[in-house]
């Protein structure tokens, strides 16, 4: 049997920008992603802590400390909204018994102050 766990989450990342214009996808911080392990174009769930809202889209690397929200979800997200950002994958339970997921708690810079 298979399960679907985390394997990854930036917690309370902060918005620094939207383009409605894009076709879609969520810009995240390249070293933040690698910090992580988000890769490109990897599916990615979004989950807005200021509204509730919650989308699911795929991450493109970008600047240093950059979160952009694109395409219709930019609608929904906006700049200064702190959100979840978290990929899962799918384990055996023998691969379970050494799976740990990376997480990392942001400031309002999106810099990591703190691992979990």
């Amino acid at each position: 049997m298979l399960r679907e766990v985390l394997i990854s989450k930036l917690h309370r990342a902060k918005v620094t920008d939207t383009n409605i214009n894009y076709s879609g996808s969520i810009t995240i911080d390249k070293k933040l992603m690698d910090k992580v392990g988000i890769v490109e174009h990897e599916k990615v769930h979004v989950w807005d802590i200021d509204n509730g809202v919650r989308v699911i889209t795929y991450a493109i690397p970008g600047k240093n400390g950059e979160i952009t929200m694109n395409g219709g979800a930019a609608r929904l997200i906006k700049k200064g909204d702190r959100i979840i950002i978290t990929t899962f994958g799918l384990f055996t339970e023998k691969e379970l018994k050494n799976q740990k997921p990376k997480i990392a708690i942001l400031d309002e810079h999106n810099k990591v102050i703190e691992w979990k």
